[in-house]
């Protein structure tokens, strides 16, 4: 009898953005005319650059020749793009790693959700909340989670993160194992300062943890004092890996490719004491389960660190970037308050009289017809508020705060008639 991992069975049905989608064509099919304006799930809308799409035609060509043809590629990735990571990724942040250190992925979505396979079941995991789901839920597919209780889980250290704090998480007050960071934040869209993340990486190494530490969206930091990346922390190689992404970067949501540095420095224990190299035990994992990204998008990555390339990925995140100055402005002017969309592509978005994200999700849907993510979805404390994302086209971005505008408008003009019978 073929037995199932029970740990899944305590999951929620339906992955977040798979709730929405199911609400948004339920919607769809009772206002087929209305065209919906998706602010929610984080995907990319502007094409691919230039540089990048020269690169993958010249890659494709390469594949039809005989003699430039790929097969397997090596499980680090290609040294083409592992040294053009470190040269202008590392070094001029004055960081040094070997080309070994360096992993090429299909996405960090995938690495951030496997990285558990070298890490015992039992270790103590603690996540900043609001949360990006796949930490938790990943986690909790392996059985570290514990018990699921009215949608937090037993064995999760939940490290409130909200305005209250300034999105700056308190360090926990009891020991922990794991330790999941993402800054620039999803989903709230706020930052650490360097002093901020020298306090984690100090906890960090006092405690023998480990930081996962998640910088998808570092391309998007506009403010000078902020760090890009945790290795720019004095003694972060000793209890970090780091998580990297294309997808935001230069738009490869669909490409599909990212990487991960995993320092030889950085060292766990086993029960037995003895000390062992997370570095070898993850290209040992990864060279079991997984046979590399393709070449053609190995190339494509490689050409956004071209000078061109980098021209033209800088141009697409100020135009994502400019998008998060239009909606944080306009919320503002009509009474939201809004967090975030200064250093990152989301806004995080206080509901109105406190209510519940779900609920004001129908509302914006129903009233606007304009979709965001209820931040209930990332954790207890994001609900009562929405993320919004920039990464949509000009227009309907410019189209979906007329019409917010005039939903609240609408509500105000509601509640006034309603004061006026009243009296």
């Amino acid at each position: 009898m073929a037995l199932v991992n029970e740990n899944f069975l305590q999951l929620t049905e339906n992955y977040l953005f798979a709730d929405i989608a199911k609400k948004v064509n339920a919607y769809k099919v009772l206002h087929p005319r209305q065209k919906v304006i998706s602010l929610g799930i984080g995907d990319v809308t502007q094409p691919l650059c230039p540089s990048v799409i020269k690169a993958m035609h010249k890659a494709v060509d390469e594949m039809a020749n005989a003699d430039t043809f790929k097969g397997y590629g090596p499980e680090h990735g290609y040294a083409f793009l592992r040294e053009a990571i470190l040269k202008h990724d590392f070094h001029p942040r004055g960081i040094r790693f070997d080309p070994s250190e360096i992993f090429i992925n299909d996405g960090a979505k995938s690495d951030l959700g496997n990285i558990g396979d070298i890490l015992r079941w039992d270790n103590l995991v603690a996540v900043t909340d609001p949360v990006y789901p796949v930490y938790v839920d990943s986690n909790a597919m392996a059985g570290r989670a514990g018990i699921n209780r009215d949608g937090q889980w037993s064995d999760i250290t939940y490290l409130p993160t909200t305005a209250e704090n300034d999105f700056c998480p308190e360090l926990p007050d009891h020991g922990v194992d794991v330790i999941y960071l993402c800054y620039p934040n999803n989903p709230t869209g706020t930052v650490l300062t360097k002093a901020q993340l020298e306090k984690w990486v100090k906890y960090a190494l006092k405690q023998e943890a480990i930081i996962l530490y998640d910088a998808a969206y570092e391309a998007y930091i506009q403010e000078p004092d902020i760090p890009h990346s945790i290795y720019e922390i004095r003694g972060a190689r000793k209890c970090a890996i780091e998580f990297h992404s294309y997808s935001k970067t230069a738009g490869f949501t669909g490409v599909r490719c990212g990487y991960t540095v995993v320092p030889k420095e950085l060292i766990a224990t086993s029960m037995r004491g003895q000390s062992v190299a997370l570095n070898h035990l993850w290209e040992r994992r990864q060279s079991t389960k997984f046979n590399g990204t393709s070449y053609i998008s190995q190339r494509a990555a490689e050409a956004i660190y071209t000078p061109q390339g980098q021209s033209e990925i800088r141009a697409t995140i100020a135009y994502y970037m400019e998008n998060a100055k239009i909606m944080r402005e306009t919320l503002q002017e009509i009474g939201f308050k809004v967090y975030g969309g200064v250093n990152a592509p989301y806004l995080w978005v206080r509901t109105p009289h406190h209510a519940d994200s779900w609920a004001f999700f129908e509302e914006l849907l129903y009233a606007a017809g304009v979709v965001c993510t209820p931040g209930e979805g990332f954790g207890p404390s994001g609900k009562e508020y929405v993320r919004l994302t920039a990464f949509c086209d000009r227009q309907d971005c410019l189209e979906a705060m007329s019409r917010i505008r005039n939903m609240v408008s609408q509500t105000h003009h509601k509640a006034a008639q309603a004061t006026e019978k009243e009296e």
